[in-house]
């Protein structure tokens, strides 16, 4: 996957990350080309040797509320076969969502041993918008109301909602990238148009503001030990206190 250059997204990135009363907001936009080349190519090689690049790979429900099965929408593309499409999806398609994450998050996490079950189908364009913008006005307010038009413009400029197919990302917490401690949510959304080959990558998540930072393990390490330092000083006195009323 070839990270694509896209000055709206840059732009985009750095209004994402919002500071609230009580917690921070990172969120990030890329887009990626499907077009393999290299190290893809042996990736897809050796995925596939599991599985024929068409076989329908099972996906897990959708993490949506009060939407049954039967009024999900089928694909805009038609190239999933016949079925509800939104528990189902390709090998091919499946492994460029993985490979989407592996380019995301290199170096620090490999998806490589991700499974179908670890992804959705999410119902519609409409309610991925609607989902999205619910998560973050609930906590970024009025800054992010601001936001909000220019975001799904620049998105809809790169990869065109009208024709995308949405999946998501919804890992255990041991294969979750944003599992630890600290983290409040997050949400990973694939927009993936087959006639462009490409997808845009929408991941956030909201961090609390009271979780200390990993970097500042040294410092409360540091603490403690001034502080045992000044009971030992403490028991010390009170020793001698004590013995000179002996005396």
């Amino acid at each position: 996957m070839k990270l694509l250059e896209n000055s709206s997204f840059e732009a985009m990135n750095t209004q994402l990350t919002i500071e609230t009363g009580d917690c921070q907001i990172i969120g990030r936009i890329e887009s990626y080309s499907c077009k393999m080349a290299g190290e893809d190519k042996q990736m897809f090689k050796q995925f596939c040797q599991e599985g024929l690049p068409h076989v329908l790979e099972a996906l897990s429900p959708p993490q949506t509320s009060g939407v049954s099965p039967n009024k999900l929408s089928h694909s805009q593309s038609g190239d999933e076969g016949e079925g509800p499409l939104s528990d189902k999806c390709s090998r091919k398609t499946l492994f460029y969502l993985i490979a989407t994450l592996n380019a995301s998050f290199r170096p620090d996490y490999d998806f490589s041993r991700a499974k179908s079950h670890d992804f959705s189908r999410e119902p519609s364009v409409t309610w991925v918008v609607n989902a999205v913008n619910s998560s973050l006005s609930s906590v970024a307010g009025g800054e992010f109301s601001r936001l909000q038009p220019q975001l799904w413009q620049a998105i809809d400029d790169e990869i065109c909602l009208s024709e995308c197919d949405i999946y998501s990302y919804n890992p255990d917490l041991d294969s979750d990238p944003y599992g630890e401690e600290g983290n409040l949510w997050s949400f990973n959304y694939f927009f993936y148009n087959k006639r462009l080959k490409r997808i845009v990558f929408f991941t956030c998540r909201s961090v609390s503001v009271f979780m200390a930072p990993r970097d500042s393990g040294l410092g409360n390490d540091l603490d403690l030990e001034l502080e045992e330092g000044s009971y030992e000083e403490e028991e010390n006195m009170d020793e001698e206190r004590y013995g000179a009323l002996c005396a």
